[in-house]
């Protein structure tokens, strides 16, 4: 940042009366910039077909890891409940229609400056098709899908306790549970995957 939103007078970075972290403050009217984690917000669609389960994955189309498999997720807007978020994201990125479940898994990835939120979510009919952010949409289940050629490791982690929660939910009919976790390590960038 390097001009004030509300006067466009220069910032400097440093710590304010009273706090204990450097923020960008105003030369000239003192109004202080904090810049909070962002919000990334999405879906688990699951489409159940006689215990069966498959869940909707997105090919991205835009980078950061163009090419690489994600669910349906992106930052949450203004005016917007999160469970609104995953709903719009579905419907933009892999054109489903869903009926939102609860609030799965929270990710912290504070070396990017983000949370991360997923939702159970069910597919309500096969009618899908790739958005402008997505290069296909496709169903996978657990042995189909390309572990190796995730996006994010808040995906990764996200589908690891969603499938040892269904695992559970078959031995003893257990719910689904509400999962948090860090992402503490950089992500290690892999090259694209051959049919990308």
């Amino acid at each position: 940042m390097k001009f004030c939103s509300e006067c466009a007078y220069p910032v400097v970075l440093q710590i304010p009366e009273g706090d204990n972290r450097p923020r960008y403050v105003c030369a000239q009217c003192e109004t202080i910039h904090y810049h909070n984690p962002k919000l990334v917000v999405g879906s688990i669609p699951v489409w159940d077909e006689d215990g069966r389960i498959r869940v909707l994955l997105c090919k991205r189309a835009i980078e950061p890891r163009h090419g690489f498999w994600t669910l349906p997720a992106g930052f949450m807007e203004n005016n917007e409940t999160t469970a609104e978020a995953a709903v719009r994201e579905t419907e933009e990125e892999a054109g489903a229609d869903i009926e939102i479940g609860e609030l799965f898994s929270l990710l912290n990835v504070a070396q990017v400056h983000q949370v991360h939120l997923f939702y159970l979510a069910r597919l309500r009919s096969l009618d899908f098709k790739a958005g402008i952010e997505s290069l296909d949409v496709q169903l996978f289940a657990e042995h189909e899908i390309p572990w190796e050629d995730l996006a994010f490791p808040t995906i990764r982690k996200t589908l690891e306790l969603f499938f040892a929660d269904c695992v559970q939910i078959k031995e003893s009919g257990a719910g689904f549970g509400f999962h948090t976790h860090d992402i503490t390590h950089p992500m290690r960038i892999a090259s694209l995957p051959k049919d990308s």
